[in-house]
């Protein structure tokens, strides 16, 4: 806690600040230093240390595409190997929330838009709109693992199925746009 002061008498009572328990909004994290984040919790997972993964993602989880990404991976990670029930709902209450978190950062096609892009068959991604697809695709395969291991009846067969179709071509197409990206700029790459 901060003590704040404004000098006056020392018979007014003191005032304290808190921490913030979430980071406000108006801070933003950069899709560097994300990246590099998440692959020191990637390599904190791989030395079996998935709490202190789980602590250097959770502060950031709600506002960045690569940590939301990673906090997920490792709840779902959790729930696959256990299939207890309470891990399964966690894990897929936070992959809901993932998805959320990536679909903020991924391109907003207008109507207008999305018939242009039919037409003329090219995207002008940005750099953090191509990593958001990507980070998108992950989590909703990882969103139809969950579904298989929740309920295996045949519903659950089917949307699964349908989640790992939209996954593979939010790959393709970012596999085109990158294809298209090195076509134009030789073989640099803006991505």
């Amino acid at each position: 806690m901060a003590h704040v002061s404004n000098g006056a008498a020392a018979d007014e009572e003191e005032c304290f600040e808190d921490a913030f328990d979430r980071i406000p909004s108006t801070c933003r994290m950069d899709l560097q230093t994300a990246i590099q984040e998440t692959q020191c919790a990637l390599n904190l997972v791989l030395n079996n240390k998935f709490s202190q993964a789980l602590d250097l993602l959770k502060p950031w989880w709600k506002d960045s595409m690569y940590h939301a990404l990673g906090y997920s991976s490792i709840l779902v990670m959790q729930a696959t190997m256990t299939f207890e029930h309470k891990d399964i709902q966690t894990a897929m209450a936070t992959i809901k929330e993932a998805l959320q978190t990536c679909q903020r950062f991924r391109k907003r096609n207008s109507v207008v838009g999305s018939l242009s892009s039919l037409i003329s068959k090219q995207s002008n991604l940005q750099e953090e709109e191509m990593h958001a697809e990507l980070c998108y695709a992950e989590c909703l395969l990882q969103k139809a693992t969950l579904t298989f291991v929740q309920d295996e009846n045949m519903i659950s067969f089917i949307k699964g199925g349908i989640k790992i179709r939209t996954s593979y071509q939010i790959y393709k197409d970012c596999q085109n746009v990158l294809s298209m990206a090195q076509d134009t700029a030789g073989s640099s790459s803006p991505f």
